[in-house]
């Protein structure tokens, strides 16, 4: 297997709006996300940008491009591209007009039947090596978000809850999510 690099992924990602994730590329075959998917994803991030308005922090969304280097790697070496559903990052410094270089404080993936599996657990991975302080993976099917929290480098038990009532961000304290206002799914 080839093993693929930042420098591989500006070249082919162009055209594909893929990952790399430990020089492994993850080629996202159509179809695009669902109505559901794309309706719970713009919710999140206009509560999130709402709550961060006044604050240091920012959201994006996917299609961005988080490069996650292990230690001092170049860019064009770098091995894992990610592009969350959402994220915030606290620290502008770790923003570039290529994305961001360095772990979100805060990322949420929207689970999908075709990509819950890779998700949970390649991508997930990933961030854990990285150093994301908090991951949600937020699965609209079962109404139901689980909560992955770093301890020690490690992420902890997760907590699943359902999606009602309100959810407050461990990682940027100021956001919470309502989630009596996403859409009837």
């Amino acid at each position: 297997m080839q093993h693929h690099t930042y420098a591989d992924y500006l070249i082919w990602s162009a055209t594909s709006g893929n990952e790399l994730i430990d020089g492994v590329a993850y080629v996202r075959e159509p179809p695009s996300p669902s109505r559901l998917h794309q309706e719970v994803v713009v919710e999140l991030c206009h509560q999130v940008t709402h709550s961060l308005r006044g604050r240091h922090g920012r959201a994006y969304v996917a299609p961005f491009d988080v490069r996650l280097p292990k230690d001092g790697t170049d860019d064009d070496q770098i091995d894992a591209v990610v592009q969350p559903d959402i994220l915030i990052v606290c620290d502008l410094q770790k923003l570039d007009d290529r994305g961001m270089r360095g772990a979100p404080d805060w990322i949420a993936e929207v689970l999908s039947p075709s990509t819950a599996s890779y998700d949970r657990t390649t991508k997930l991975s990933a961030y854990e090596r990285a150093g994301v302080p908090e991951v949600w993976l937020i699965d609209p099917t079962d109404r139901s978000v689980t909560l992955h929290r770093l301890a020690a480098g490690r992420y902890a038990r997760p907590v699943v809850l359902p999606l009602r009532d309100q959810t407050a961000l461990a990682a940027v304290p100021a956001v919470s999510i309502d989630w009596d206002r996403l859409p009837a799914m």
